[in-house]
């Protein structure tokens, strides 16, 4: 597959020559597929049983499935023979958990004993269902008032955590958005009164700095991890494209203790005097810039003892010229010991980020075989559309990563890093850079509208940094891909812990990076520039750039090699009803969206993340299923809504459902399948 060229098909010239179901195995998927990896999975789900090992129940108690983050269930029940015949087993609409309703429904629920736990509604209240029914058990809300209102993290989050050990009470807990962390009696859903002070801890207190309790901007939507005894939480802050201030809290990354909630470590991810990185942010600019949270899933190996950190970019997200220096742990993969927040290993994938390039997702952990050696391996994606793959014990690369020229800056003030890392494999699973050969050439007249609309622009490599709005040039800023917002995002990945092949989604869109210098708006020197007024990136509402503009990747981390690549989704109402494309015959386009992959023991699942109009006039989304091997679709469900949160699986009373939540224009629900009784 030739990553970095606008023909990703590596087949066919372009994915315009593609079929619309085009499927393009590596050579060698048979043998891939047959081998097993040396480690046994039965290893990373032994707490847990299929109902192919007699067991009835298989539950999903945590975030990602695992705290490996696989998204893995032994699962088959469902299978090819059967998907299309999956019924709605139950509805539950989050439209009255809140003020008002919520259409970004994010979650992804917990099950555990038959009961499911999820997040839900614009004020994030908790709740308990039946998971056999989807019959409510009871609810937990928490009215935070204006601090609920001024947080910069608001509405449903993520998701929530379970825990329990021993004698001690079976508790949820989850993080509000006013950045309080709350543990619940499972069975009751009434504060945990041993816990923290009445079942609440402040979490804007003890992150060792002054924040103001009400206006204080940091929050989280990522839902807690807990491991060994131990609640693992990071921190949000407002989106960064025109900050107000280079001044903004850091988000620090703390552990505390599952019992008592007390804290037991803290884990500055902006180095200060005398810590490991402080030399990197230049001209004491540690002081001031903030941000650098871990906003996305973390993931632990609990026989290791160290958890894996996702670290986002600082203050702000286009412009750097406040904080020069390579800026660790800005935009690093950080593991960190579980019981003392002490620093192991970290690997920096963007050297002083001007992209809001950060990593967005959970790492996910594969035991792999490279060229016969048995590797205990962790695979972080990222928005650019790389797969960085590392020792997880010790950080060193599975392949080597090397240190390329990039394009540099002349924006005034700004310092572009010299270099940035590439990884040598596996190939980037995302079209990376802009040239007159990635816009759409539908027809002679479309590529001749998306070559002017883009003239104003700087096109270039990934890596061409951002411009100003009105450079010496004449240009108006450079336009990005993978997007601002990748590439992958917070869905991340998935994989099948038997073949080490990880699936995940990406989209395929551009974002104009234009800069420009506002006192009004900011004391940074630059920041981005307001839309209004500039031209839409797209022709009468159709995407400038080449096909597809969604898809699922399947790459096999024993070889570093991408198995198999499809469109995901069929071509959007809009688009398909073009009075330009007319008379066109185009291939699938596949949908944006945000998108989380599900394994089971022989599906890939994700759902649509665009609308469309049935023939009888009724709107909502498909949930689709892939041959994992192959990348075949093998079938497809009609949703109310398009997918808004990541689909997981469960096995209850001899029954397999899969639960996602789902949002868009109609109000945020959980659906549930099962096949009929």
């Amino acid at each position: 597959m030739r990553g970095l060229s606008s023909s990703f098909c590596g087949h066919c010239r372009s994915w315009d020559e593609c079929s619309p179901h085009a499927i393009h195995l590596s050579p060698s998927l048979a043998r891939r597929m047959l081998r097993r990896t040396i480690f046994a999975a039965a290893v990373l789900f032994a707490a847990t049983s299929s109902a192919q090992d007699g067991v009835d129940d298989y539950e999903w108690r945590t975030y990602g499935g695992d705290l490996a983050s696989t998204r893995y269930a032994p699962l088959d029940q469902i299978d090819r023979s059967n998907f299309n015949e999956l019924e709605l087993a139950w509805q539950f609409k989050t439209d009255n958990l809140g003020p008002r309703p919520e259409s970004r429904f994010q979650s992804t629920p917990l099950v555990v004993d038959g009961v499911l736990y999820s997040t839900g509604g614009s004020r994030r209240t908790v709740f308990a269902l039946d998971a056999e029914n989807g019959e409510l058990l009871w609810i937990h809300r928490l009215d935070e008032g204006e601090r609920g209102k001024a947080a910069p993290r608001r509405l449903s989050g993520r998701g929530l955590a379970y825990w329990q050990e021993g004698s001690e009470l079976a508790r949820i807990v989850y993080v509000t958005p006013g950045y309080q962390m709350i543990a619940l009696d499972a069975g009751t859903g009434r504060p945990v009164s041993s816990f923290g002070n009445d079942g609440i801890i402040d979490l804007k207190k003890g992150l060792d700095q002054e924040l103001d309790p009400i206006t204080g901007e940091v929050g989280l939507h990522a839902a807690p991890v807990i491991a060994d005894g131990v609640i693992l939480v990071g921190a949000a802050h407002l989106i960064g494209d025109a900050p107000a201030t280079k001044e903004k809290p850091k988000g620090y990354f703390r552990g505390f203790d599952a019992r008592t909630g007390k804290r037991l470590w803290i884990f500055h991810t902006l180095p200060g005097p005398g810590e490991f990185g402080n030399d990197t942010w230049l001209n004491d600019s540690w002081q001031y810039t903030g941000n650098t949270g871990v906003w996305a899933q973390v993931t632990v190996d609990e026989e290791l003892g160290i958890v894996y950190l996702p670290v986002e970019m600082p203050t702000g997200d286009y412009y750097g010229g406040h904080r020069h220096g390579d800026n660790l742990f800005a935009d690093s993969l950080v593991a960190l010991d579980l019981h003392t927040g002490e620093r192991i290993w970290h690997f920096q994938t963007v050297h002083h980020d001007m992209w809001d390039w950060d990593l967005p997702c959970a790492p996910i952990l594969a035991d792999i075989v490279v060229d016969g050696r048995p590797i205990k391996a962790v695979a972080q994606p990222t928005k650019q559309g790389f797969v960085f793959v590392f020792d997880r014990a010790t950080g060193e690369p599975v392949w080597p990563i090397e240190e390329r020229p990039v394009p540099q800056t002349d924006v005034p003030g700004e310092r572009t890093a010299l270099t940035q890392p590439f990884p040598t494999k596996p190939p980037p699973f995302e079209r990376q850079g802009v040239s007159l050969d990635d816009l759409i050439d539908f027809t002679p007249e479309l590529a001749a509208q998306a070559a002017a609309l883009v003239s104003s622009y700087r096109l270039g490599p990934i890596y061409t940094p951002p411009s100003l709005a009105k450079a010496p040039d004449g240009t108006e800023g450079t336009l990005m891909m993978p997007s601002a917002t990748g590439g992958a995002n917070w869905p991340g990945g998935s994989l099948d812990p038997d073949t080490g092949i990880l699936y995940i989604y990406s989209k395929t869109q551009i974002t104009r990076l234009a800069l420009e210098n506002d006192p009004q708006r900011s004391n940074m020197d630059f920041i981005l520039v307001r839309r209004r007024g500039a031209p839409p990136l797209n022709i009468d509402g159709l995407p400038i750039v080449k096909l597809p503009w969604g898809r699922i990747t399947a790459i096999d981390l024993n070889e570093g090699e991408i198995v198999w690549q499809v469109a995901h989704g069929e071509t959007p109402d809009n688009i398909r009803e073009h009075p330009a494309l007319q008379g066109v015959t185009i291939s699938r386009t596949g949908q944006v969206g945000r998108i989380g992959t599900l394994v089971t023991k022989t599906l890939v699942i994700a759902g649509d993340g665009t609308l469309f109009t049935t023939p009888s006039g009724e709107e909502g989304a498909m949930l689709r299923a892939y041959d994992k091997a192959t990348g075949e679709e093998v079938g497809q469900v009609f949703m109310p809504g398009p997918e808004t949160g990541s689909a997981m699986t469960y096995m209850l009373n001899g029954a397999q459902y899969i639960v996602l939540a789902t949002g868009g224009r109609a109000t945020g629900a959980l659906v549930a399948f099962k096949l009929p009784s």
